[in-house]
């Protein structure tokens, strides 16, 4: 569909409730194709966000967005250098996942500590300070035509079987074809439908504390540990989790650069509500500072530290609903469930809905069929992401009661990072060399939507042997360091793990590959993976060079 700009008033073609990141994006995408889209939003712009860590996977799925839709100011976020220039020196730079295991009164133990940092030379990750960012988003939305309705509380909604209508203030209402809620937690269309799932439907429990902080110390200059036991990228350049038995504090640091301008840190605390209620008699920065005063090196993290804005202090967390599409509907991303910020897998998660959801939703303005049928996929990739993911941090937090357990759960996370990365790739490059669009599409075909690397069977089962080998440690079971000991032996024995850059090897807590390793990974795709794992090395880039040169050279930066 052409490009034409959307209407000053309704009916429209799509509404979308929410304009933060998610809203806006589709909403860039929609109009950029030619449909006219209302953006509502109860708040206004600029304003405070979490989730503000990127991963490679949250980029690479922005690059294709980019590339697929149209959309090109998409790709400022897709590199720190672009960010910083474009949206503003007010992002941190975000180098690797470093996480720190700490017991109660105790230095924390140089052996119990992690950093990944997933290679790549295109694409630079950021800690994006959501004010900005989200600004920059919606602005763009509403450069490719949408329209907004800022400091707009939706108060009714009416799912009909032709049109769908929103009610706001005063009995305004605005009336489209296609209705998406974007717009989080307090979602509308789940309210109205009553479509929240029961609690007991999620494994995980957590409640959360968070705000921004000045004068937050790096946690370089916290620890007492020998220069030999720190990684090669300081703690600094990263997002840093701070892990403990049920919990883990966060630390975004803004400043970490020397060309932000920024001096704010993100902080926050995740915490199972049940081993830890939340607090009757105490504010929640005395919450915080209880549990932080618990850990010498964190206490010496936040000793000066001061707040800038008020602390938001929720209940448990996690939720999910029955259903996620309907007629003429969608609940989208964080409307449709939340598990926890471990891992920063909201914004990847958000961006593969946008990408599932924008061309069905474009194919059905165009043919006037909104059946629910054609949305089905989405539907189950939303359940399979709030699944899995749902998975992945009930069994880190039961990791976090010892090491051995934590690094086995750590190594099944990282088994994916690199190899769903390559996935992109070899589908964006198939799709820039062909033009043709039926190549994303296929992308969708894979057994298990919603998993880390969801058409790896190899995969999965490692997968399914973590939650078996988690969950029975949870039931008292089974010891969790020898249960570790277990989970380890399955990861170093699983052709599902590459190798060569040092997930297989449980010594190998710092998991930044030379050239040389991955040289070695690139060979073993190559000739040595199971069949399954073969196209990752396959196809040609925009150049028309062999794939397996370019992982090689370009996108995994191995000099030579």
């Amino acid at each position: 569909m052409p490009y034409a700009r959307s209407r000053d008033r309704g009916p429209y073609d799509v509404i979308i409730l929410g304009s933060g990141i998610a809203g806006s994006v589709l909403g860039s995408v929609l109009a950029r194709n030619g449909a006219s889209v209302l953006l509502v939003d109860a708040g206004v712009h600029p304003r405070f966000a979490v989730g503000e860590s990127t991963t490679l996977y949250t980029l690479k799925a922005m690059r294709l967005l980019a590339a697929r839709y149209g959309v090109p100011e998409l790709e400022p976020i897709t590199s720190y250098e672009d960010c910083i220039e474009t949206i503003g020196p007010t992002s941190g730079t975000k180098r690797h996942f470093g996480f720190m295991l700490h017991h109660e009164g105790e230095e924390p133990d140089p052996a119990e500590t992690n950093q990944f940092s997933p290679p790549s030379k295109a694409l630079q990750t950021s800690h994006l300070h959501r004010q900005d960012s989200d600004s920059y988003l919606f602005h763009t939305a509403i450069g490719y035509g949408c329209v907004a309705r800022q400091g707009f509380r939706v108060t009714d909604i009416d799912l009909g079987e032709d049109e769908v209508t929103i009610t706001g203030p005063g009995g305004e209402r605005h009336t489209g074809r296609y209705l998406v809620d974007a717009s989080g937690f307090r979602s509308p269309i789940a309210d109205k439908l009553g479509l929240r799932a029961d609690p007991s439907a999620l494994k995980h429990h957590s409640r959360s504390l968070f705000t921004h902080m000045l004068d937050v110390r790096p946690t370089d200059e916290c620890l007492t540990m020998d220069g030999r036991d720190m990684p090669p990228i300081p703690w600094v350049q990263g997002t840093m989790h701070h892990m403990f038995d049920r919990g883990w504090f966060w630390v975004i640091p803004f400043n970490n650069d020397p060309r932000s301008k920024n001096p704010l840190v993100s902080v926050g605390l995740t915490l199972d509500e049940r081993m830890y209620p939340k607090p009757d008699d105490m504010s929640p920065e005395e919450d915080f500072y209880r549990h932080a005063s618990r850990f010498p090196a964190v206490e010496r993290i936040f000793a000066d530290a001061r707040t800038v804005r008020p602390w938001v202090s929720t209940g448990r967390l996690q939720y999910t609903s029955t259903r996620t599409v309907g007629h003429r509907w969608c609940l989208m991303s964080h409307a449709a469930g939340f598990i926890d910020p471990l891992f920063s897998r909201g914004l990847t998660n958000t961006m593969e809905v946008i990408n599932s959801l924008a061309w069905r939703l474009l194919a059905a303005l165009k043919d006037d069929d909104f059946s629910v049928e054609r949305f089905e996929y989405v539907e189950r990739l939303q359940q399979g992401l709030i699944r899995h993911n749902d998975e992945l941090v009930n069994c880190s937090f039961i990791g976090f009661t010892s090491y051995e357990l934590w690094n086995a759960v750590y190594r099944v996370w990282c088994a994916a990072e690199v190899p769903i990365n390559l996935r992109f790739d070899r589908y964006i490059e198939r799709f820039r060399s062909t033009g043709d669009d039926d190549v994303l599409k296929a992308m969708e075909d894979a057994p298990y939507p919603g998993l880390l690397m969801p058409d790896l069977h190899g995969y999965a089962a490692l997968w399914r042997e973590m939650v078996d080998v988690c969950e029975a440690v949870d039931r008292g079971e089974r010891e969790s360091a020898e249960a570790g000991r277990h989970l380890l032996q399955r990861i170093i024995g699983s052709d599902a793990v590459l190798r060569g850059i040092g997930i297989e090897r449980p010594e190998r807590r710092f998991l930044f590959p030379d050239g040389l390793e991955l040289k070695r990974m690139a060979r073993w795709l190559a000739a040595d993976a199971p069949a399954e794992m073969r196209y990752l090395t396959r196809g040609v880039d925009d150049r028309g060079r062999p794939v397996t040169e370019a992982v090689a050279k370009e996108e995994l930066a191995i000099p030579g």
